[in-house]
């Protein structure tokens, strides 16, 4: 495993402000931006879309840095990187952890957030040549908080693969002081529902089954029936959650987002 630590310290006092006791979370696999089987290029009307939650936090899954070839064939290509283009002004701060390289540009995870982000950094948690993953962990001051660690992951394909990444998503979380919250949120590809025993024994309580009993189905867009994407919490409680399937999600991505309220 590789470290790779990315500077974003924050130099200018935050004034002082009422404390924050709830957020709104969001999580999606933006799909590069593109509709299932990349029919069609979407990331404007995904941008409105989840501008119109008014969400706190927004924890992203497969979001390009770069992509020449796209750029070049693609009228509406944004000249900024997806992940600020959909942070634009609604979230001033936001963190990138670039996970895939390759000839024509790279992706990995973002988190855009409408609190400060202290510092981040991406862990390499690739097994293998074949899939290149990540986990984005983002450190945030939440006015009238203990620092918020916000961990987004996108797990591989492979369940021997997930077994040892999700290991060392065990080994970062017991790195993190035992009474800060903690949320980590993604694509975890967990079809079998292992990661929940798994993470349990760091203290992580996942968000849908805390709630209604079962986890979410978020996949595909359409139709879910897979629970794929999750939402796990430690030191905070999750309330309201929903998965966006209707209609524009629908179509958005091949991931439906999940969205919850979280209180600290």
């Amino acid at each position: 495993m590789t470290l790779a630590i990315h500077a974003n310290e924050l130099d200018t006092p935050v004034p002082d402000q009422p404390a924050v006791h709830t957020l709104r979370l969001l999580t999606l696999n933006t799909h590069k931006g593109f509709t299932s089987f990349n029919r069609k290029f979407i990331l404007p009307e995904l941008r409105e879309a989840v501008r119109e939650l008014s969400t706190d936090i927004v924890f992203l899954q497969e979001v390009l840095g770069t992509h020449k070839r796209h750029a070049s064939r693609h009228a509406n290509w944004p000249e900024t990187p997806q992940y600020e283009f959909l942070a634009d002004s609604m979230w001033t701060q936001y963190s990138y952890g670039r996970n895939a390289v390759y000839p024509h540009g790279d992706h990995g995870n973002a988190l855009l957030s409408k609190y400060p982000i202290i510092s981040y950094q991406n862990l390499d948690v690739s097994i293998g040549k074949i899939e290149q993953r990540g986990l984005l962990h983002s450190i945030l001051r939440v006015p009238g908080q203990r620092e918020l660690h916000a961990i987004c992951c996108h797990l591989g394909l492979r369940e021997s693969h997930r077994r040892q990444q999700l290991k060392l998503l065990c080994e970062l979380l017991q790195s993190i002081p035992e009474n800060d919250p903690v949320i980590v949120a993604g694509d975890f590809n967990d079809w079998r529902r292992n990661a929940d025993d798994i993470l349990a024994s760091c203290g992580m309580e996942e968000a849908f089954v805390s709630c209604t009993g079962a986890p979410a189905r978020s996949f595909p867009a359409r139709w879910p029936f897979l629970c794929l994407d999750r939402v796990y919490l430690r030191n905070a409680t999750a309330h309201n959650p929903k998965v966006l399937s209707d209609k524009p999600w629908s179509h958005l991505s091949d991931h439906a987002p999940l969205a919850v309220e979280i209180r600290l």
